[in-house]
């Protein structure tokens, strides 16, 4: 088969399905197991690979995200490996960790790490920091480790329920929480109700693991350490009391490039 006319089916089939038509080639290439440019070079697609496109394409309808799909995903202009197990990382934390690094502290804690790509990146950038980054989930740690070997960080990763395993404490501690409310969750888009619901359940509020993480995080963060927290976008005002109501200082909001509130900070 011509490779234009499997293009244009792909093309024609998720855009029928409500999915953005250019994923289209971006899944034949994966397929074919070759980059963008190369896919240019070529004119043919045998039958079995033409198979295996179908297949790929019916998965992503179904509600599979493209970077579960395709096994990767781009954090900070890094590599990330990502599976079923973790949350896919989003532009928005990029927030979280630019605002991190701008401490250049000398150890960090990432609680809830999920695939790594807090705690892997601020490694990665800051050179001299310690970073150590905790999940409750075994599986999320094993695809952690392996993106920080991907990156060729050291990061110490930590098999803890938030900080029942932590015995240290550290100048910044970041935490991108799930932070969704149970009742939410089953009304959000095919793609994100496939990621792990473990990431996403914030509880009944959506505030269960800010409540939590800010009344514990005291006891391990070192004098005039900083609580950074990635928030929704309509969660500012109500973390933000948290922070107050545990004596947290100079708290703050950071918003992202949609001027929506995304980070809130704050010192003890």
């Amino acid at each position: 088969m011509k490779l234009e006319e499997a293009k244009r089916i792909g093309k024609e089939f998720l855009k029928k399905n409500n999915i953005d038509e250019r994923e289209a080639r971006l899944l034949l290439a994966f397929v074919l197991n070759v980059s963008s440019d190369e896919l240019i070079r070529t004119s043919e697609i045998t039958e079995d690979k033409f198979e295996e496109y179908q297949n790929v394409l019916n998965r992503r309808v179904q509600g599979t995200p493209f970077s579960y799909i395709t096994g990767e995903k781009e954090f900070m202009k890094l590599k990330f490996k990502v599976n079923e197990n973790v949350l896919i990382p989003r532009p928005e934390t990029e927030i979280l960790v630019e605002e991190a690094l701008k401490y250049k502290p000398e150890n960090v804690l990432d609680v809830c790490t999920g695939s790594g790509c807090i705690a892997i990146s601020i490694a990665y950038y800051s050179k001299q920091t310690n970073v150590s980054a905790l999940d409750i989930s075994k599986a999320a740690l094993e695809i952690a480790n392996e993106n920080a070997k991907l990156n060729g960080v050291d990061v110490e990763f930590i098999c803890s329920d938030l900080f029942e395993n932590v015995n240290r404490k550290y100048d910044i501690i970041v935490s991108n929480p799930p932070y969704i409310e149970t009742s939410v969750i089953d009304k959000l888009e095919k793609d994100v109700k496939s990621e792990p619901h473990i990431a996403l359940d914030g509880g009944v509020d959506g505030l269960e693991f800010y409540r939590r993480i800010a009344k514990e995080a005291r006891k391990y963060l070192k004098e005039k350490g900083t609580l950074l927290f990635e928030i929704g976008y309509n969660q500012g005002e109500n973390v933000s009391k948290l922070l107050m109501d545990n004596d947290y200082k100079n708290v703050r909001i950071i918003k992202d490039l949609s001027e929506n509130d995304r980070v809130c900070v704050g010192n003890i």
